[in-house]
């Protein structure tokens, strides 16, 4: 075989990998598809929440406020959450979100966060 199928085959190849991995991206919550579009909605004073990364689910064990600030427990250890990334709004989905920033592997912070009701 030539070059040119193996070349042809791999592109095609990594064009359906893209798409396959587009759609999972976007869908926010396999359960409830009709708020995906609130999700890409969603933004806090840092930007956009949903930047083709999920938002991970807090358990109300997982987040509270001290000193009028909230804070949250990603990996394990417990966050401050930075005002600018608290999304004002109605929370639609009804539990607590966090939109955590990683680099390197590492955690660097909070990019969104949005309360649940506690309780």
């Amino acid at each position: 075989m030539n070059n040119h199928f193996w070349h042809t085959t791999l592109v095609a190849f990594i064009v359906m990998l893209s798409i396959s991995t587009i759609g999972q991206a976007r869908a926010h919550d396999h359960q409830h598809p009709e708020l995906n579009s609130w999700y890409e909605s969603l933004y806090s004073g840092k930007g956009p929440c949903c930047d083709g990364s999920d938002a991970k689910r807090v358990d109300d064990a997982d987040w509270n406020t001290k000193d009028g600030h909230y804070r949250v427990r990603i990996d394990g250890e417990w966050i401050d959450v930075p005002n600018d990334a608290v999304v004002d709004g109605p929370n639609r989905a009804g539990r607590t979100m966090v939109w955590p920033y990683y680099l390197n592997g590492a955690l660097v912070g909070v990019r969104c966060f949005m309360p649940g009701s506690m309780g």
